[in-house]
């Protein structure tokens, strides 16, 4: 039976233990109630299975029939700090918590899939881990279970590693997504501080006022970044967060914000780590203030490795036909943690629509909304993709 008939015949399974993570969401490293989900999920197949020292992960091997390489499959399982507002069925029941950016559906997704594998252990030439994650919104969660051992799970390191993301939006349900080289940003975090001295609004000459200066430097952050970077290597900085004195009559001690900066190359990132805290302190400088600032660097920029992001199209041509799958033109301004597998392993990552038939792709609220809704039509697909690629990297060896 083929691997698509194998996911649509569990497609209900899939979709019950979607609805029950959906429901009660959980934020960070720590998730009891999804770990336990998916064990539970799980319970019965012929796997190894380990759970994390210091977050609560999971982590199962499928040792096949057959001698052969390793191939790593890898959902994340956090949710957000978002208060939904889509009116669901099975709505988040836990208030401020929700499953906004799709994690839930990666989750069912990939316990899926080590069902249909399990299925086929025996004529499976090698070995599958399926790396059941948290914390992958700020928490670099895929980090710490690499520093726990993921990838030496099932004895070697893995020949390749993939992952999937659905979209609620861009995409239509079912169409997949990837391109060879990188396919997300990296994320770096500025933490900036402005040290002034307080005084009457009415005789700022008397004051030491930090929030000309913060502005400046928020807006000369953006001159940066046109006078500084190429074009075709582009780079994006946000400041998300400003806040300083608390009424409009006193000038206050300080002033702070914070921003994010977005690179697609080693050499841009490292020029953002240098160049942003110069300019700080050169304007705080130019003021006479002092400054406190933080370059923090988070995730990498996320890159497919060439052949297995090549790989991959040909599986999702191969598997559901060539007007499923498209090239992406451009990568994506968002950041993930599955970067850092890839800076280990060769490997890919690939969107895949999930667009409900009622929205219109490009108008549809976006991951991350409280409004972000996802279709479990796209349930059977992921499963099938993330087992497809399993067995024909295995089969190439």
């Amino acid at each position: 039976m083929p691997v698509r008939d194998e996911a649509a015949q569990i497609a209900g399974e899939i979709a019950e233990l979607r609805h029950a993570i959906h429901r009660e969401p959980e934020i960070g490293l720590d998730l009891p109630k999804t770990q336990a989900k998916v064990l539970d999920a799980l319970t019965g197949l012929p796997l190894e299975i380990s759970t994390g020292r210091g977050l609560s992960s999971v982590t199962a091997v499928l040792r096949g029939g057959q001698p052969g390489p390793v191939v790593l499959l890898r959902g994340d399982m956090d949710a957000l700090p978002v208060t939904e507002e889509t009116q669901l069925p099975y709505s988040s029941a836990i208030p401020g918590v929700m499953h906004a950016c799709g994690h839930d559906l990666h989750t069912a997704m990939l316990a899926g899939a080590a069902q249909v594998l399990s299925a086929r252990q025996a004529e499976l030439p090698g070995s599958v881990i399926f790396m059941f994650q948290p914390g992958e919104e700020g928490y670099a969660g895929a980090r710490q279970m690499i520093r726990e051992g993921v990838l030496e799970a099932a004895g070697p390191r893995p020949v390749a590693a993939y992952g999937l993301h659905v979209t609620s939006n861009r995409l239509p349900c079912g169409v997949f997504s990837t391109r060879p080289g990188p396919m997300l940003a990296a994320a770096d975090q500025i933490t900036v501080t402005v040290h002034g001295r307080g005084g009457h609004a009415s005789q700022p000459h008397l004051a030491a006022d930090p929030i000309p200066a913060a502005c400046e430097m928020v807006l000369a952050l953006q001159t940066m970044v046109t006078r500084k970077f190429d074009v075709f290597d582009p780079v994006v900085i946000t400041v998300g967060s400003l806040h300083a004195g608390t009424i409009d009559n006193v000038i206050p001690d300080q002033a702070r914000f914070l921003g994010t900066a977005r690179s697609y190359s080693a050499r841009s990132r490292t020029a953002l780590g240098e160049l942003v805290p110069e300019l700080i302190r050169d304007i705080a400088a130019a003021h006479g203030l002092g400054v406190d600032v933080e370059y923090k660097a988070e995730y990498p920029v996320t890159v497919n490795d060439a052949a297995e992001a090549a790989f991959a199209g040909e599986t999702i041509a191969a598997a559901f036909g060539p007007e499923r799958g498209e090239t992406a033109q451009f990568p994506i301004t968002g950041a993930e943690d599955f970067s850092f597998v890839l800076e280990e392993i060769p490997g890919a990552f690939v969107f895949l629509g999930a667009c409900p038939p009622d929205r219109d792709p490009d108008s549809a609220p976006t991951n991350h909304s409280a409004l972000a809704t996802f279709d479990d039509a796209a349930l059977a697909e992921g499963t099938a993709l993330y087992a497809e690629l399993a067995l024909r990297r295995l089969a190439q060896g």
